[in-house]
């Protein structure tokens, strides 16, 4: 149809003009052909059916309007897990969310190491000894000496609730409608009409912030990715190697405007392969401000797919991720305590989340019970607790840290393809213990200065001129952020 129209404007004897060029009728040709195969790729997608495990969970009962010490809204990894620990201390405990059985329904990878530390490993369904990184097309793939692993969601999940259940946390199926304050407690209305009264509120509803407040613009960057797990003919990876991140472009024909788009606002291939015609594939954006459109994501990922010559068999599931990256803190301290995504924890430069979460459970866990049983220092509930807990959550070294990832993420916001890959070798050629502990967040500010210093030693000339011009405002910012940041 539109050459049909381009022809006849061409031809039209009152208003001649000169045909288009081939190479814009090429483009146009090819951009109509990526848009049809992100189509087709999204048509083979399974209608979604969600999966609720057969467990039969012990149910709050509001018509009593029990008080409990600890009220989670929201059952993800981090709420369950603050959950457990809390309710196995002895204390009284409702989780309360909308579908407390779901399976969750996005695919979590996380390095091996940060899974042993937490003694979850037996929670890990597939484990690569290594990892891989192709930052271009020519070079060949870094490889990452640090096993990396997906994570059993449904074995997670019911893991998690078996022991919430063997130490006595009840279930609520709602969502809370809003949180009524007075001196020493809470009272949640959900919208069922129950009225749950607790001492200590935890939002863990990720990026919803349902109870959590903010004072400040909330401008983020956002990572967006699009993801299958299907069954194909074929594909080109080792199966014994986790592809981490594929920043190559030769998928893309030269001059057509995906390639420009994708030179200006990069993606990368993450590719999970768990048999020679089993894979998981997913098209990421790392950070970007706006973020990309799911469209867009799409289209690259079909004629990447189309370049390496995979075919999709069949989709057993798909993914959409989209995932706020940065921005301010919540308003600290307040009554309502957050931890994940909707106390700021996502990892601003990575878009890591679930390992960090998981590991901060218990420090939250703990000073409630601390300060719940023990009155110490008389802080027994109300705004005096909450703040004790926002400040074993957030203390001086957490904030300086987030500050800095901050940091690397408005770099990350500025750099181009070519600057990213520059970036990526340089990142990946430090020291493991440097690497390793900036994407777990594991490095503290004077280690993450040793970080940044190295990084710019081993960058190239080019690099380090760049990190120069586009990394000067965004150190200004983090140097003012960090002197004006008081212990709370």
């Amino acid at each position: 149809m539109a050459t049909t129209a381009l022809l006849l404007r061409a031809h039209h004897p009152c208003n001649p003009s000169p045909p288009p060029p081939r190479t814009a009728i090429v483009c146009r040709a090819m951009a109509s052909t990526a848009a049809a195969a992100a189509q087709a790729l999204r048509s083979m997608a399974p209608p979604h059916r969600p999966e609720l495990l057969s467990l039969d969970l012990p149910r709050y009962d509001p018509a009593r309007s029990r008080p409990v010490d600890l009220a989670i809204v929201g059952g993800g990894p981090a709420g369950l897990a603050v959950a457990q620990r809390v309710a196995e201390a002895g204390l009284s405990v409702v989780s309360i969310d909308p579908s407390p059985g779901l399976v969750w329904p996005n695919n979590y990878g996380v390095w091996v190491d940060e899974f042993e530390a937490m003694g979850l490993t037996d929670c890990l369904d597939t484990v690569w000894p290594s990892a891989s990184v192709f930052t271009d097309n020519t070079t060949a793939a870094k490889s990452l000496h640090r096993p990396y692993a997906r994570v059993a969601r449904r074995k997670l999940k019911s893991t998690m609730l078996d022991r919430c259940v063997a130490h006595g946390v009840a279930f609520h199926q709602a969502k809370v409608a809003k949180a009524v304050h007075n001196e020493a407690s809470s009272l949640l209305i959900c919208d069922d009409g129950a009225a749950i009264p607790a001492t200590v509120v935890l939002d863990a509803t990720g990026f919803s912030r349902c109870l959590v407040q903010y004072d400040k613009p909330y401008n983020p960057g956002y990572q967006v990715a699009y993801g299958v797990l299907a069954e194909v003919d074929a594909h080109p990876f080792d199966i014994d190697k986790m592809l981490f991140m594929d920043w190559r472009d030769s998928h893309l024909p030269e001059g057509s405007a995906i390639k420009d788009r994708n030179t200006r606002v990069p993606t990368f291939l993450y590719a999970m392969p768990f048999s020679p015609t089993r894979i998981f594939l997913e098209e990421t954006s790392l950070v970007a401000r706006p973020g990309l459109a799911m469209d867009d994501i799409q289209e690259r990922m079909a004629a990447r797919l189309k370049h390496l010559g995979i075919r999709i068999r069949s989709v057993e599931e798909d993914e959409r991720c989209v995932i706020p990256m940065g921005g301010p803190l919540p308003v600290l301290p307040q009554r309502v305590v957050g931890i994940g995504g909707t106390a700021g924890m996502v990892h601003p430069s990575t878009g890591y989340m679930v390992a960090r979460t998981l590991a901060t459970a218990p420090i939250v866990a703990d000073a409630i019970v601390r300060y719940l049983d023990s009155g110490t220092g008389g802080v027994t509930g109300g705004d005096a607790l909450a703040a004790e807990v926002w400040k074993e959550l957030w203390p001086t070294d957490r904030r300086r840290q987030r500050e800095f990832f901050c940091f690397g993420m408005d770099v990350l916001l500025k750099l181009d393809l070519p600057g990213t890959r520059r970036f990526f070798n340089a990142f990946f050629d430090l020291e493991p213990h440097y690497w390793h502990g900036f994407l777990s967040s594991r490095l503290f500010l004077p280690e993450l200065l040793m970080f940044g210093l190295s990084l710019f030693a081993n960058a190239s000339n080019t690099s380090k001129l760049e990190i120069m011009a586009k990394g000067t405002l965004p150190l200004a910012k983090m140097v003012g952020n960090l002197i004006q940041d008081k212990d709370r």
